[in-house]
């Protein structure tokens, strides 16, 4: 038996959507971009990247405003509660059916290793992304005592875009890892996470106060 709990806003929902079409727009034409197989073709690829590279940049701006004005920058504020054992769960737990050691509620969305990854996601990879894409962009427009080298910054653009790549496909593994593979992945379509009643009964009333 399950219990629905409502999670993830409306927002939060097309927000998670679009920026991962956008994400995936943008590792589509960066790659042919970077000759690796041609599909719109060079030009084309080009002016893609740069159109779905704008709109993430609007939706993250967004996204930041939205957050600090609903309060649900909070829901990423890092946590050392239940972090071991989170570690624990993730490294053997989840091989072994071992019960959740982290309860979601409406003011605790996260369990404390998302915090910790999703925090990283917003203050390095994005920002990283955003000025060195944009330095690249408008390079012949920076100002010489700035020293910038366009190989150099291509090559941070390329990182910061691999380190992207990487949380995104780790991001679909561990979506498939709810109590059963499509649970948390339709929590994000219709807002309601199931819960296992089993775990709500563990988890101590207290847990939402603090949250």
């Amino acid at each position: 038996m399950t219990t629905r709990i409502y999670i993830f806003k409306r927002f939060e929902r097309f927000w998670h959507w679009a920026q991962a079409l956008l994400i995936i727009t943008m590792m589509t034409t960066g790659f042919e971009i970077h000759a690796t197989y041609s599909l719109l073709g060079y030009a084309n690829a080009v002016e893609v990247h740069t159109t779905a590279a704008w709109l993430l940049i609007g939706l993250w701006a967004f996204a930041i405003f939205w957050h600090f004005t609903t309060g649900e920058w909070k829901q990423y504020i890092p946590t050392t509660e239940k972090l071991m054992a989170m570690v624990r769960y993730y490294l053997t737990g989840i091989f072994t059916h071992a019960p959740h050691p982290f309860r979601q509620t409406t003011l605790s969305k996260h369990n404390p290793l998302q915090r910790l990854a999703y925090l990283f996601v917003k203050l390095m990879i994005n920002p990283l992304i955003w000025i060195s894409g944009l330095a690249y962009l408008y390079y012949n427009e920076w100002p010489a005592w700035l020293g910038l080298d366009l190989a150099t910054v291509a090559t941070i653009h390329v990182i910061a875009a691999f380190l992207m790549v990487i949380f995104f496909i780790v991001h679909i593994y561990f979506a498939t890892t709810g109590h059963t593979v499509m649970s948390h992945i339709t929590a994000m379509i219709t807002g309601y996470e199931e819960v296992e009643d089993e775990e709500s009964a563990k988890a101590p009333a207290k847990e939402e106060a603090k949250a």
